[in-house]
């Protein structure tokens, strides 16, 4: 049936099991809502995380099941202060095995397999290990500052295996994500986000009919503007993008002028991301259906808003002024949990930080290129924070100061981010090559010249 249908779109039968996936989680997301709180709910999300897993990348979700299994008996063994370094190890070096293997097996390709799933499983086991580890350590009255600041997501014991596997396979989050903390899970499966202890309603409950119809509109939305585009301006080659040279490559292209090649590279990095924005939107509105991406009520019982599954904020990444809210607008799950378990836990270390994201990628050269080029990009937007924004800006993101930050924020992250899409070490560096290193190269002049201007005085900031 799978190949039946992709022979007929065009597709192959991995890009459509993982689509048709994806949307069977809004129909199983009705049935969740509908349960009763307790274990039903945590069975079921196992159960049918499972199912999808199965009928998107076969019995590969075994993976899945072994690595969650084993850093439970972890947890059940292991003292917080133990297996929060232990679990976030275990399951840093179970993806990187899958990664490399796929490396091996599949150089280049984008076959689906197993590894999208683990790292979202990855993020999940190493949040856990720190939530338990803080509540552990709140309880005591102690607790570092970053435990402290983590507070609202501690969890003060390990969960029964029922609901720490629905929390690990949770249906609507384990294909795509986002991996959202576990508090978060259990109190829309238990009850307490929405009902006091009584019973009672902690406020008005919202309907989920927007809150689900919204993402999901714009997710397909999405999907077509890739499908068409990516067609129009596609960054590998089409019909061999595993083997044959990537059309930013190749000779031909290469022969054309750079700005011309650099538009065509602007156009394509935007109609790749719109995959991103399809699975990230998709997931947020299955989330959503059964309330596990509303936030709860605050302490006069209105309600908060619909962030939790929110993983993307489109118009504010592509419009984004400086590349702290390019972080903070893509793959926000995954920048929060860079956030809170290594950024902080590391006292700041950008180093760290972006290191561990390169590995919990994998260990292909162009996302090493990438990840080791932010830290330039963040150090160059600091000074130019500090010594220029004050002298030029006004705090309005469309003023004529916010429009020049926007535009050199976009020129510059395209430059940088084709390295990542790019996988090989040797496309990568071509590509660069092809812009003259122009991206690089502007960079070291700005922060050597920006740095000769003196700092603004206390009252003119």
């Amino acid at each position: 049936m799978m190949q039946t249908i992709a022979d007929a779109v065009g597709f192959d039968v991995e890009t459509i099991s993982m689509l048709m996936g994806m949307l069977m989680c809004y129909p199983l997301g009705f049935i969740m809502k509908a349960l009763p709180y307790g274990k039903t709910k945590h069975l079921f999300s196992f159960l049918l995380g499972a199912f999808l897993l199965q009928f998107t990348i076969g019995v590969q979700w075994i993976h899945q099941l072994v690595s969650s299994l084993v850093a439970y008996v972890m947890f059940l063994i292991l003292p917080p202060e133990l297996s929060k370094i232990a679990v976030p190890v275990w399951a840093m070096l179970y993806i990187s095995a899958g990664h490399i293997h796929r490396q091996y097996i599949n150089y280049l390709g984008w076959d689906m397999d197993f590894t999208g799933a683990q790292m979202v499983l990855t993020m999940k086991l190493y949040s856990l290990a720190w939530n338990l580890y803080d509540g552990q350590a709140l309880a005591k009255g102690e607790g570092s500052r970053a435990s402290k600041k983590c507070a609202p997501f501690a969890v003060k014991e390990l969960p029964g295996i029922i609901e720490y596997l629905g929390y690990t396979f949770c249906f609507s989050s384990v294909l795509a994500g986002p991996a959202y903390e576990y508090v978060y899970y259990a109190n829309a499966c238990d009850g307490t986000l929405l009902y006091d202890s009584n019973g009672k309603p902690k406020g008005k409950i919202p309907g989920v009919a927007w809150p689900t119809l919204k993402p999901f509109l714009i997710s397909m939305v999405c999907m077509g503007i890739h499908v068409v585009g990516n067609g129009m301006f596609p960054l590998l080659d089409p019909v061999d993008p595993q083997n044959a040279t990537a059309v930013l490559v190749t000779e031909e292209f290469l022969s054309k002028p750079w700005f011309q090649r650099y538009g065509y590279q602007w156009l394509s990095l935007i109609f790749v991301r719109m995959k991103y924005y399809f699975a990230w939107k998709n997931a947020e509105g299955a989330q959503n259906i059964w309330y596990a991406g509303f936030e709860g009520f605050d302490e006069q019982g209105n309600a908060k808003g619909w962030d939790v599954s929110n993983n993307v904020d489109i118009i504010e990444f592509e419009t984004a002024p400086n590349v702290k809210t390019l972080s903070a607008s893509w793959n926000k799950k995954t920048a929060n949990w860079l956030g809170r378990y290594i950024y902080m836990r590391t006292n700041g270390s950008l180093a760290a930080t972006y290191g561990l994201s390169a590995f919990w990628h994998g260990f292909y050269p162009g996302y090493y290129l990438f990840f080791l080029s932010v830290p330039i990009l963040t150090a160059c937007e600091r000074l130019g924070r500090k010594k220029l924004t004050p002298r030029f800006g006004n705090g309005k993101k469309w003023s004529p100061w916010g429009i020049v930050c926007i535009i050199f924020t976009s020129l510059i992250a395209e430059y940088n981010v084709a390295a990542f899409q790019l996988l090989s070490l040797e496309w990568a560096l071509a590509n660069w090559k092809g812009f003259y290193f122009a991206g690089h190269i502007a960079c070291l002049v700005f922060y050597l010249a920006v740095s000769q201007i003196p700092s603004p005085k206390k009252k003119e900031e």
